[in-house]
């Protein structure tokens, strides 16, 4: 039993011999690519490796330039074909429990651990490990590879990389996000929209509350609605089978206000999501929202001072994905993986955004989503092993 790190065998391999998918995990996780650092360093290194296969690719950046995507194409550049979509930054690993260094990926039991191993640098060396197999089937269709930064933030990246396909022309025809899911399909996830709440008062001396407009507790009456509103979605729906639970939710994730005990309270805020259904829109529940606090609580608050109230600020948002399961993607990765039917979750991917965009999308990926985001984040070898066979498959039949 190996309970070892892996070696940097990418630099000891002989020259004409091919890259497994571990070694490749290997080194992709060597890199530190948490959500709030460059990822420029992996993206150079899979630059490089494409360059020495002769695939053509394009790089797209976020505004600061420390971040870059690509867009590679297996076969003729241009339209058509098959995505392989994959997000190359991870979450942090302080405060979490790690019993080897998470940049360095370790072998036991059957088990391959360190840092996005499962979310989701094992798909990601998949894909880069089956490129040469996929250029000697010399395929009628191009497969892509999509690499993306800031998926566990924003999903800016995929964002940006869309506007760079408008700008190529390289558009293809599917997409295959390979988000960890044990390598069964998923058809569904829901929509969501993060955002943060500002409430602005007029502090004043605690002895006379009058004189003052108190923002924690404007912002309580706020919290204290969404709290309502989240119980009328389980009682009213809509409801879609499959999600859980099968309607939309919303919540308040953190607050904060005040000053001082003595001190009316001046200001206050806090950070809320939606995550909805198909069916449901979460920018109309955010309406929703603005429309009771300007009815129902700024009229007492502007009332002492017109220049309190509430300001709304998206921090972010997902569209759902809902691809018919009728639809010949999911037909195709059905018969691949051998799965009788298709899934839904309820948390949020890039396939929504690519699947808005024009491209039907499909997520089917290797790990399980339970391992990622915590301590020990792992994958088994055996998801890689089979994770190879289906991406090879599935170029196979959506390209071939």
């Amino acid at each position: 039993m190996r309970k070892e790190p892996i070696a940097d065998v990418l630099s000891e391999r002989p020259a004409d011999a091919p890259i497994t998918t571990v070694a490749m995990l290997a080194k992709l996780i060597s890199f530190d690519t948490t959500s709030r650092n460059t990822n420029l360093q992996l993206i150079a290194f899979v630059a490089d490796y494409l360059d020495g296969l002769r695939v053509p690719f394009r790089l797209s950046h976020d505004e600061t330039g420390a971040k870059a995507n690509i867009h590679a194409v297996i076969g003729t550049p241009g339209p058509g074909g098959l995505a392989l979509s994959g997000h190359v930054d991870t979450v942090p690993v302080e405060g979490q429990n790690w019993t080897s260094d998470p940049f360095t990926l370790r072998a036991e039991g059957g088990r391959l651990y360190g840092r996005g191993t499962a979310d989701m640098k094992g798909f990601v060396a998949a894909c880069l490990a089956a490129i040469p197999d996929i250029q000697a089937a010399r395929l009628a269709k191009p497969v892509h590879l999509f690499l993306s930064y800031d998926e566990e933030v924003s999903c800016n990246g995929a964002r940006r990389l869309i506007e760079d396909i408008g700008e190529s022309g390289w558009k293809p025809d599917l997409c295959l996000v390979g988000e960890p899911s044990l390598l069964q399909p998923i058809t569904g996830h829901k929509g969501r929209l993060a955002m943060r709440v500002t409430v602005r008062g007029r502090a004043g001396h605690s002895s006379n509350p009058a004189v003052g407009v108190n923002a924690v507790a404007a912002a309580a009456e706020a919290v204290s609605w969404i709290a309502r509103d989240a119980g009328r979605f389980a009682v009213e729906g809509p409801f879609v089978p499959g999600y859980e639970p099968p309607h939309s939710t919303c919540h308040v994730g953190v607050i904060g206000g005040g000053a001082a005990i003595n001190i009316i309270p001046d200001s206050a805020w806090f950070e809320m999501e939606w995550r909805t259904v198909p069916g449901d829109d979460f920018f109309r529940e955010a309406e929703r929202l603005r429309d009771y606090v300007a009815e129902t609580i700024e009229p007492a608050m502007k009332a002492i001072d017109p220049a309190a109230g509430f300001t709304f600020e998206v921090m972010n948002w997902i569209p759902g994905l809902a691809l018919d399961e009728g639809h010949d993607l999911a037909d195709m990765v059905r018969q691949v993986t051998g799965a009788n039917g298709a899934g839904r979750v309820s948390y949020g991917t890039e396939a929504g955004l690519y699947d808005d965009a024009g491209i039907p999308t499909i997520v089917c990926g290797p790990g399980n989503i339970a391992q990622a985001h915590q301590g020990d984040e792992w994958i088994a070898e055996s998801q890689l092993a089979a994770c190879d066979r289906f991406i090879r498959q599935m170029a196979e039949r959506a390209c071939g």
